[in-house]
């Protein structure tokens, strides 16, 4: 009695299966044909010049808008490149000596963090790392 009770509600289960796979075929293919005839319904003569107006009416761009660097935003200028000059080399070492963090001296001598770092670097200001065990 309990074997045919399963096997009835899985064979219900297998036209379910089958009726859904069914369904989903046939919303595709409709999905499919209204998208097709969607730049005829608004005027279009082709697939492309509609995709590129619907690109246009929502300011979709490829790539990044105008303007924005790496992690700038709109409007934010990228930052010139530091000019390393054997002044900034020694003002480097002599806050150094005076105990000031890179991140002090980079914003005193208006250069990046990195900037510092490689400067202390080729100074020898800076001890090699510890080799981990």
């Amino acid at each position: 009695m309990l074997l045919g009770m399963v096997t009835n509600k899985i064979k219900e289960l297998e036209a379910t299966r089958a009726k859904l796979a069914s369904l989903e075929e046939s919303i595709a293919s409709e999905l499919k044909h209204e998208l097709a005839g969607l730049p005829a319904k608004y005027g279009f003569d082709s697939v492309g010049a509609f995709v590129r107006a619907v690109q246009g009416a929502s300011g979709a761009r490829r790539g990044r808008p105008p303007g924005t660097g790496k992690r700038g935003g709109p409007g934010k200028k990228r930052r010139s490149r530091a000019v390393i000059t054997d002044e900034t080399r020694a003002s480097v070492k002599k806050l150094v000596n005076d105990g000031k963090t890179g991140a002090e001296i980079a914003k005193s001598l208006g250069i990046s963090l990195p900037s510092v770092q490689n400067i202390k670097k080729a100074l020898g200001l800076v001890q090699a790392r510890k080799p981990r065990k």
